[in-house]
This record gives structure tokens, sequence and C-alpha cells, in this order.
């Protein structure tokens, strides 16, 4: 006698199972109904725990390991629920490093990221734009795949990867013109419905996940990819795939886009498609990222989400049910696609669908606890990590931080230019005799400013310096390149960079926010050499700001050269730069500009303020307004304006009341 026994699953659809057996699914009748819930890591850039290497303390803001706490949750409220992750997953953090650069991991080795997503049943995910930063062989053998490019061999054993499948479909291999990893996935899952009568049963949805990255890759990794890859755009991609995907039985497309919002005029070359993309016929929802932003939501000030076609309260693109989860598993997507079998196919009933964003601080500022299976998973790879970092490199008399980098801070960046504007001036002495003539500028900006949590900001405390501390001033892995510009060259770049600023009504006596929050700190480029010195005008237009632009006191001519130390991601064209293009390169260097910062501050021995943090070259042009210009940045930092000099900044509330932990200052534009 054959005994069976009924399991939680079995019980719930009134069926029993065999030892070892799940229920057997059943063909849907027409008028069946289920919904399956897609949730959205995104953007997680190797945090796998809330633990801040460049400061080398827990926060728990962030991390996977809250993420997991968040997606056990949704398990529990859902019948039903697939992960996927969006991608920009292996980069962004000191861990991340340490596994590409310092102990690369070995062929049977897993990356620890991956390793807590397979932990967390990960089933599928796309490919973002950072994935690329370490190289095409680093790229191959932590995902397990064979690229067949040039420089990396195809018949190599394949190494361990993530459990789940990976899909892009808009980047090919130069070689073969086949895209590197397979464009989309076909994916079966049992689910949990209800039938036509009401009565609970087991069928099968086949759900399409097709993935997207930036076309843009080639240029700003082109040190990479140049003559292996190219990229399509992603209309035309979706356009081709789609129809194939249904055709191939796919009940569901779930487009995994790593990019944001554009409503600009279509290119196959645009950064940020998804607003085409939502127009391309066949697709059931979007996942999209890159802009480390949160969607849906509906106080949301940022440009891509007021676009005509964009529900940002009820997360629908063009009709599309569409989210973004923030990023470093601060928030978990979860779109509850509602389902109805019309006798052939599962189809999205798109009135009943719901989309958010669900952050690891609840309403009350509370945070979810972390899974402390996560840590540990991943004890070892994080332990090491640690060691690496407290490598030491030299000390400093001052603190660096770029709490007020956006107002005239340039503790955090003035040691970056001039690490920078060193290597090139040499360089150039050396081997590029005929620029020997033209002066050598550099630029940097502040790459943390606050926009992923109050916490986010670099702060580098005086004395000893190590390893971790520099990568805190140069978050990422790019490598020094240096450009030729002329000087209208010049000014439009600062002109770009000063679309950091929202425009300000000097007439206007209501507060006005200062920053721009459509635009990435890292795009504010700035220079600090006591050679140049120039005015941004925020009450002007964008493109019409920078004034009284000088070099040794001289108004700088528009034909007058200059070399700028920058990076690769710059001067390839990253962040839309006019001219930037990678057609002005006269310097791609192999170094990373993390390592020459290091080898700058090991051969200074001891950095000083007055040598190494204070140099500005900009100020705002003065303007008396009627009413405050205000920003937001940490509390309880305002004796670091006073020790830039800012005398012009001033702390309103200690809370600004959103409810974030930051502070409310105002900077007067007439002093």
């Amino acid at each position: 006698m054959r005994i069976q026994y009924c399991l939680p699953l079995s019980l719930l659809l009134g069926a029993c199972a065999g030892p070892g057996e799940a229920p057997a699914p059943a063909a849907p009748m027409r008028g069946a109904t289920a919904v399956l819930a897609v949730l959205e890591t995104t953007d997680v850039h190797s945090n796998v725990l809330g633990y801040d290497y460049y400061k080398l303390a827990p926060d728990p803001t962030f991390g996977l390991d809250r993420t997991a706490t968040l997606i056990a949750a949704v398990r529990k409220e859902f019948a039903n629920t697939l992960l996927l992750d969006n991608g920009d997953t292996i980069q962004g953090t000191a861990l991340a490093d340490y596994q590409a650069l310092v102990a690369p991991l070995k062929c049977d080795q897993t990356l620890a990221v991956y390793k807590v997503m397979n932990q967390l049943g990960v089933e599928g995910g796309g490919i973002g734009n950072h994935e690329f930063n370490y190289g095409l062989a680093y790229l191959s053998q932590v995902t397990g795949s064979r690229f067949d490019v040039d420089g990396v061999d195809p018949a190599r054993p394949r190494c361990a990867g993530p459990a789940f499948p990976q899909v892009l479909a808009n980047v090919y291999s130069s070689k073969t013109h086949q895209q590197l990893f397979a464009p989309y996935r076909i994916i079966v899952k049992q689910v949990r419905a209800l039938d036509a009568n009401g009565k609970p049963v087991v069928a099968t949805v086949k759900v399409g996940i097709i993935g997207f990255t930036p076309p843009t890759i080639v240029a700003w990794d082109k040190r990479w990819l140049d003559g292996k890859v190219y990229t399509e755009g992603v209309r035309e991609t979706a356009q081709k795939y789609i129809p194939q995907m249904r055709a191939e039985g796919a009940d569901l497309v779930i487009a995994i886009s790593h990019g944001g919002l554009d409503d600009a005029a279509y290119s196959p070359s645009m950064e940020n498609g998804n607003y085409h993309l939502s127009k391309v016929p066949g697709i059931d929802a979007m996942l999209i990222g890159h802009s480390h932003q949160i969607f849906p939501n509906a106080a949301s000030k940022v440009d891509q989400f007021n676009l005509p076609g964009v529900d940002k309260a009820g997360g629908l693109v063009n009709g599309v049910p569409t989210v973004m989860a923030n990023l470093w598993g601060k928030h978990l997507g979860v779109i509850g696609l509602h389902l109805q079998y019309d006798g052939a196919h599962w189809v999205v009933d798109k009135r009943q669908t719901t989309v958010e964003a669900r952050g690891a601080q609840q309403a009350d500022k509370a945070l979810v606890a972390a899974d402390p299976a996560v840590a540990a998973l991943v004890a070892a790879e994080h332990a090491a990590t640690i060691g690496y970092v407290k490598t030491p490199v030299g000390a400093s008399d001052y603190r660096m931080a770029s709490y007020f980098a956006d107002v005239g801070d340039m503790s955090a960046i003035a040691v970056v230019n001039q690490a920078q504007a060193d290597y090139v001036a040499r360089y150039v002495k050396a081997n590029l005799p005929q620029y020997a003539a033209l002066p050598v500028l550099s630029m940097a900006s502040a790459f943390k400013s606050g926009s992923a949590g109050v916490s986010d900001f670099t702060d580098v405390p005086a004395g000893s310096l190590a390893l971790n501390n520099a990568a805190d001033l140069y978050l990422y892995p790019n490598t020094l390149y240096a450009v030729k510009v002329d000087g209208a060259g010049l000014k439009a770049w600062l002109e770009h960079g000063a679309g950091r600023f929202n425009t300000i009504d000097a007439a206007k006596a209501a507060a006005q926010e200062l920053v721009n929050p459509s635009f990435p700190s890292y795009n504010f480029d700035t220079i600090t050499s006591s050679d140049v010195s120039y005015e941004i005008d925020i009450t002007q237009p964008p493109g019409k700001r920078i004034g009284r632009l000088a070099y040794r006191g001289k108004a700088i001519e528009p034909a007058q050269q200059f070399i700028v130390a920058t990076n690769n991601y710059r001067a390839s064209g990253g962040g839309g730069f006019p001219g930037l293009d990678g057609s002005k390169t006269i310097l791609a260097s192999p170094d990373a500009n993390r390592d020459v910062l290091i080898a700058y501050i090991k051969a200074a021995k001891q950095l000083t303020l007055a040598a190494h943090g204070a140099r500005r070259s900009w100020q705002f042009a003065k303007v008396k307004t009627a009413g405050p210009v205000v920003f937001h940045s940490a509390p309880n930092v305002i004796g670091l304006a006073r020790a830039a000099g800012l005398q012009n900044v001033t702390l309103l509330r200690a809370d600004d009341g959103g409810g974030k932990g930051y502070a409310l200052y105002a900077v007067d534009l007439s002093q």
C-alpha cells in the first residue's frame, strides 16, 4: 500500500502528493486566474552586507542582507513570486574590487554577490553597464559564460557562475555577430491559481525574460570593448525578439532593461531608452534601473518620472507596469501581475495589477532586520576585504569630506585633481613633447553626495590614510585619460557640469532648492587649480552659467589649447558632455585613477590642507535673492563648512522633515 501525505501547498490546493512529489499542474481553463509577484533587485553594486568598507563600519541602511528579509516577507504575502535582478551587480564596493583585482577568483569559485543571490533564489538576471568594468574575460568567468570574442578563449572551461540564467539581447561579439549572453529565456513557472469556478489548482505560466543594457557601454568601457563587441538599440532589439518569444510560447514578456527613462527622440545609442521600449508591443512589465531612483514614487521630482505617459504614482510607463528599486538593496521592486487565462495564454489584467518599491526602511524609520544567513555565507570574503582595505598609504592633517562639495568645499576633490594633473604632466613631458607647451588641468567631482542616503558622503578623517580612504575619495575603477580641448570646449565642459544646479529666481521669496536631483554629483566636474578661475551664475539657464573664465588672470580665448586629465568614462562620452566622444583623447592610461591617487599620496607621505585640500577655482556669481536658497546634507557638519571657508553657508534645521535624516542648509549667494 502506498502512503500519501499532504504538504502545506497541497492542503491549500485541496490535493495530496506522494512523498517527494509536487502536485501535478493542471491545464488551465478559460477564466482561470492567478497572481504572480515579479520582484526586482537592481544596482546592488556588490553591497551584499550593510557595511561601509570605506568607513570600516556597519551601515544598516543598505545591503542584500536586508533585502533578503523583504523578499521573505513578500513570499509569505504572495503565493507566486519570480525574483529577478536588473544588473550592475558585480562592481561597486571594495569587496568587488578585492575579488576582481586583488585576489582574483579561481574558476571554481562563485562571486560573493552571486552566492547570496543563489541563496535568495534569484530566477533570472540582466546585465548592467558596470558588469563590463573589469573586462570581458572576467565577466565571462564570473558569469559562467563562454564569450567568443577577441581576447577571451572560448574553449576554456566554463567557470562557476550564478545558478540562474542571465539574459542580454543587445550586445554582440564583433567576431561572431552573436550575443554574448542568451538574448532571452522562457521560464516555466508552476503557480497556484484558481480555476473558473474558484477552485484552487496548480497551473503553468511561461514567463519570457529579455535583457538590455545601455548601448553606450562601448564608449564608457572602450578600453575593454573597442573592436570586440558592438551594441544595438533597445527598441529595434525588442521588436526583433519579442514576437519570437511569443511564438515560442511565452505567456508573459518581462523586459529587464538596465536604464532609465528619456523621452528625447529615439536613438539606438541612447543611454536611457526605456520610455521608447515601453511602446514596443508585447511587453507585459518592465524592470528598470541604472538611475538609482525609486519608481513608482508619487512624490518624486525627478525629471524622468514626470514625462507624458508616466504614472509615477501607479507605476506605469505608457501603460506598462514598471518598477525601479533604487540601489544597493535599499528597496525591492514588487509588481503584482494579476493574470487571467484566455483559453490559449495567460494575459495581464492591468486594472488589478499593482506596482510598488518596498523599502528596507519602514514608515516609522525603523529598518527591517538583516538576514544573518547572508553574513554567514560571505564571512570569509568580508573579512579578507576588511584586511585589504586597512593597508596604509599615507597621512593627512585635514578632514576630506563631500558634505558641502556642491557649495564649494574642495577638500575631497582637490587632491584627486592634483594627482591626475601630476600624472598627466609627467607623462606628457616624457612621451608627448608636441604638447609640452600646453597647460595641464584636471577635472574631478564628488562621487558621493547623499543621493543614496544621509551616510552617502565621502568622509575621510584627519590622520593615517589607508586604501579604504583612497577608495572613498575615488569610488569607481576608472582609468586615467587625458584629452586636448580648446577654450570653447573647456567652457562647454564646465557649462554642462553646472547643470547640477536648479535655475534660481532671484525675485522669488519662497525657498528654492539649489541642487537638481536629476543631475548626479559625479557629473559636476570642477577644476581646483590656482591657475584657473570662473563663476557659476545659477540665476541663468543651463548652458549660460559660466562667466569670467580665466587662466592665470587672463580671459581664456575660445581657441586656446589645454590638456585636461579626467577618466575613461568622461573622455569617452560618459555623462553626455559636449565634444567628449573619444576623439579628443591623447592619453589612455592603463592605470586606474584610484591607483594614481594612491601613488600620489604615498609620494607626498603627508597631505596638508594648505597644499592639497584648499584650492578652489570656482565661485557662485554674487546675487541677492529675495528668499533662501537651500540644500540638504548630513546633520552636525556645519563646522566643516566653516573649515572650508564657506561663511555663506548656514544651518536652517537639524532635521529637514523629510524623514530620511538630512539637515537643511542655506547658501547666501550674495556673499
